[in-house]
């Protein structure tokens, strides 16, 4: 007996239906040359490393088989997936197995396995974006650090203290000249006044 296996691509948009019609194919295929199916696995989709009849992804499915003759069933194979599933099947691969390999194997994370999240995350976890959810976090303590809790004393942090009193300061001065300005034109329009009302 004859050990095989076919990683067979498939277009994206494979349905449940179509992937049972190709592993029932593939199965009365390998029955009728008197080999028997091991496995028929659906691997998953992932992202081909170039586009393959203008897709950009794809859906492999792994499938091992023993068969006694060899040349007939891969041949059959070939005008299975060439001509029958032609429009399913992108590309196919056969490979021989030795019999006392294990057939353990180790599949790699396909896109429909891998976790899907936000871009902010992966953004933050490089460094390019800050974190909202942690600023929040360290403004809660900063906040929690300045109020002073029962019995505590509070703590004198000089350089926040000095930004405060000096923005008030620059407005104040600058509105002091304006109403300085403005009071003389008062007090002379009272002169006026009153030395109208002396004269009369």
């Amino acid at each position: 007996m004859f050990r095989y296996e076919i990683l067979i691509l498939t277009i994206p948009e494979i349905t449940k239906d179509e992937a049972s019609t190709l592993e029932f194919q593939i199965d009365k295929l390998i029955n009728s040359v008197k080999g028997a199916m091991i496995s028929f696995e659906r691997w998953g989709k992932y992202r081909l490393a170039y586009p393959v009849r203008k897709n950009d992804y794809g859906v492999y499915f792994l499938v091992r088989f023993e068969v006694e003759d060899k040349q007939s069933i891969i041949e059959e194979l070939n005008r299975l997936f060439s001509v029958k599933f032609s429009d399913i099947v992108m590309r196919n691969m056969v490979s021989k197995l030795d019999k006392n390999q294990s057939l353990e194997y180790q599949k790699p994370p396909s896109l429909e396995d891998t976790p899907k999240r936000h871009i902010s995350s992966f953004l933050e976890e490089k460094g390019l974006l800050k974190s909202s959810r942690g600023t929040k976090k360290t403004d809660e303590k900063t906040e929690e650090a300045a109020v002073p809790k029962e019995g505590e004393k509070p703590a004198v942090e000089d350089a926040p203290q000095e930004a405060p009193q000096e923005q008030p300061e620059k407005p104040a001065q600058e509105e002091k000249p304006a109403v300085e300005t403005e009071e003389p034109k008062v007090d002379a329009v009272e002169k006026k006044e009153t030395e109208t009302s002396k004269e009369a």
